[in-house]
């Protein structure tokens, strides 16, 4: 397993040394943390749960790629909120039910999605794979699952949706520059993208030392990739669907000017649906509402956005609460396994995104992982719906999940 900028022993070492300060292993003898290191898959067939990706997705990419894949913010409490959140709900498994047939698809503003599970945005997947969002697209179709494009993609959105068979969904990052932002728009729409998702969770600067320590670690020449530095104008000239626009002027991937009124303009600007990326409270998600979204996506990006240590799922009721029924509710951040999912749709979630399981899928494997990886959570999900005693999405209700402490 030898990457861009190292041997085979030296990638070993470096996995070693991730696995002994990994805060899930970092109670474990390191003679057992070189065990694991020895025994990672090498077949996507051979994994047992979606979690078995990562530590081949850390041996085969430089670090600073991982490092960005693996980062939160600040003391990353917010990323490890997202999992330790599902511990706070346990399941309500029914018994005596014809289980035969499970159906897990899902009804999502005029679409029928196979599954629940959706792929998130995630930006230049080609870090982690040469074949990026080709290979991801790919993945999902065969499955099939729904697919939300990032602006910060290194594949245009019209290449992404021949690979997918029909036009992706695209998660907008509004920029401080509204001729950017207007031109993006304009361009997913000739592209028929049926859905616009703005991302509101970044509307000022992350901290992610993670993502900065594993750049100082790296020693490769990153400049013939990162020519014009770091800033968001120079970001942005090197990803595909800025090509043709003026990008100069922007400041920052996020319209720091943006109030709620922000919507309404953009709601004037296209008659694609349009859903709020990054909803966590009860008031936020009445005021999306209130200003004629399609749809809310609750999200604390991850854990890299913010450290505000709420877990998404934990986030969840309230904005089920303030929502009222009157438009979908998604969920993304921390999803690793098919009780996850059913603990979301039962707390009232309609889908459930997920983002570093496929990215640890697509560095490790390509397409293949990318494929494992989905067929794990629906497989999970399935079982799970089975244990619970439910056959299909509307009989995972509210009355089968209960708070644990």
């Amino acid at each position: 397993m030898r990457t861009s900028n190292g041997s085979a022993d030296e990638s070993r070492r470096s996995l070693l040394r991730w696995l002994v300060a990994s805060p899930l292993l970092a109670s474990l003898p390191r003679a057992f943390a070189e065990e694991l290191a020895s025994e990672l898959i090498t077949d996507p067939t051979q994994a047992l749960n979606v979690m078995d990706f990562e530590p081949v997705a850390h041996s085969r990419l430089p670090p600073a790629h991982f490092a960005y894949l693996a980062t939160g913010v600040d003391d990353e409490v917010t990323l490890r909120a997202n999992r330790v959140g599902f511990t706070r709900f346990g399941i309500r498994a029914r018994r005596l039910v014809d289980i035969r047939r499970v159906d897990t698809s899902i009804s999502v503003l005029g679409e029928r999605w196979p599954s629940p599970i959706f792929l998130c945005p995630t930006g230049s997947e080609r870090a982690f794979h040469p074949d990026g969002e080709l290979a991801v697209a790919r993945a999902a179709r065969s499955r099939p699952h729904a697919m939300i494009l990032s602006t910060d993609a290194s594949t245009a959105v019209e290449d992404v949706n021949a690979a997918y068979g029909r036009p992706v969904w695209y998660q907008l990052y509004p920029t401080d520059d509204w001729n950017v932002t207007r031109g993006l728009i304009k361009r997913v729409a000739h592209a028929a993208c049926p859905a616009l998702v703005l991302t509101v969770d970044l509307q000022g600067e992350s901290n992610r030392e993670t993502a900065e320590r594993g750049k100082r670690r790296d020693t490769r020449d990153c400049s013939a990739c990162h020519i014009g530095g770091f800033s968001s104008a120079a970001l942005a000239s090197r990803h595909p669907m800025f090509a043709g626009l003026d990008v100069s002027a922007i400041t920052s991937y996020s319209a720091t000017y943006a109030t709620w009124d922000f919507i309404d303009r953009l709601r004037r600007e296209t008659t694609m649906k349009l859903l709020v990326k990054g909803i966590v409270t009860r008031e936020d998600a009445e005021l999306a509402v209130q200003h004629g979204v399609d749809g809310v996506i609750v999200s604390n990006h991850g854990g890299r956005a913010d450290d505000t240590g709420r877990s998404t799922i934990e986030c969840l009721p309230e904005v089920i609460e303030g929502v009222r029924g009157r438009v979908p509710v998604l969920i993304d951040s921390g999803f690793r396994r098919g009780t996850d999912v059913f603990k979301a749709l039962a707390l009232g979630a309609t889908a459930v995104g997920i983002g570093r399981p496929y990215l640890w899928g697509l560095a490790a494997f390509g397409q293949p992982g990318v494929e494992a990886v989905l067929d794990i959570l629906d497989r999970e999900l399935a079982m799970t719906m089975r244990q619970a005693g439910t056959v299909d999405r509307s009989a995972i209700t509210r009355a089968y999940v209960t708070p644990t402490a």
